[in-house]
């Protein structure tokens, strides 16, 4: 019974598609039959080494029953852990990513899918190497757990960069009035995540025809929840990246960039959010883009400003 709640051994050998199906089942018997204690499941979609692994360790110390961990890494890749950290065996079966490919979206939806196979996971949060947490484990948890939404941005871009990516051959199962643009750094709910692995109408349609220069990741969640679950979803991410500079890359700080006003102005910058449809200056959790470099100075400030 523990191995088909819990999986423990994420190296499996199930073909995507035998993923995605055993992850889309879902139990009609409401009640459970063990003590079940929600979990926040963090998916880390890297290239290969997790430079700031030493601080996510840190901010998971001592909330090991409260979260699960998944590593979706370059094929050939393998994470080299002590057996004491929290990613010990917790990489999944990788495949080939391109940046702005369908493959890139695939990567996200194996992820999602190796989370949903432990029963406890209510919550997803996607992730990548350059990704640091700007509040400790307990504000996290309880902000995710509580939350009546999950946090997508999907927004309606009149650009070139936004509608101009459009492919007409989708209508008329998807209308230009529906296609949305958003952060591919999501953050789910159960219920959204099963909705997402289990799609295959939509999700076909846009390994189709939204080709290079279109960016799947950037719209396949963003459109679809639009069309069907938008009243679930808060319609912002909770993960903090600076655009400000343009360019198709958002802005990489390093070691010299990391002052503890930096990290303050990061978890309140005087601006307001709707969370359970009150206003609060707490609207990220996470950041990014943040290089190797910037690993000492966000330990020597973790304890002090983001309290773990």
């Amino acid at each position: 019974m523990d191995s088909f709640i819990s999986p423990k051994n994420l190296n499996h050998r199930m073909s995507d598609e035998e993923l995605f199906w055993r992850a889309s089942m879902v139990p009609k018997k409401p009640e459970y039959p063990y003590s079940r204690v929600a979990k926040v499941a963090f998916m880390f979609l890297t290239r290969g080494p997790l430079p700031l692994l030493p601080l996510w360790e840190r901010f998971f110390k001592g909330h090991e029953k409260l979260f699960s961990i998944y590593v979706h890494a370059l094929p050939g890749y393998e994470l080299n852990v002590s057996s004491s950290s929290p990613f010990y065996r917790r990489q999944i079966p990788g495949k080939n990513v391109e940046w702005g490919s369908i493959s890139l979206a695939d990567a996200e939806r194996r992820l999602l899918a190796n989370a949903l196979l432990d029963f406890s996971n209510e919550r997803f949060v996607l992730l990548s190497e350059s990704c640091i947490p700007i509040y400790n484990f307990p504000t996290v948890y309880k902000y995710l757990i509580e939350s009546i939404h999950s946090f997508v941005g999907s927004r309606d871009d009149p650009s070139r960069y936004g509608r101009g990516r459009y492919s007409r051959w989708m209508w008329p199962h998807i209308h230009l009035s529906d296609w949305r643009k958003g952060s591919q750094w999501f953050e789910l709910n159960r219920k959204l995540a099963i909705m997402i692995v289990s799609d295959t109408k939509y999700y076909t349609i846009f390994r189709h025809y939204c080709k290079p220069s279109c960016y799947p990741d950037e719209h396949y969640l963003p459109t679809f929840l639009h069309m069907f679950y938008g009243s679930l979803n808060a319609n912002r991410s909770v993960t903090w990246v600076d655009w400000s500079h343009g360019g198709p890359h958002p802005a990489a700080f390093e070691k010299v960039n990391i002052t503890e006003g930096f990290i303050q102005s990061l978890r309140n910058n005087g601006t307001m959010c709707l969370y359970n449809s009150k206003k609060t200056p707490v609207c990220y959790l996470f950041a990014r883009k943040f290089a190797p470099s910037a690993l000492e100075p966000l330990l020597n400030l973790s304890s002090t400003v983001m309290k773990f």
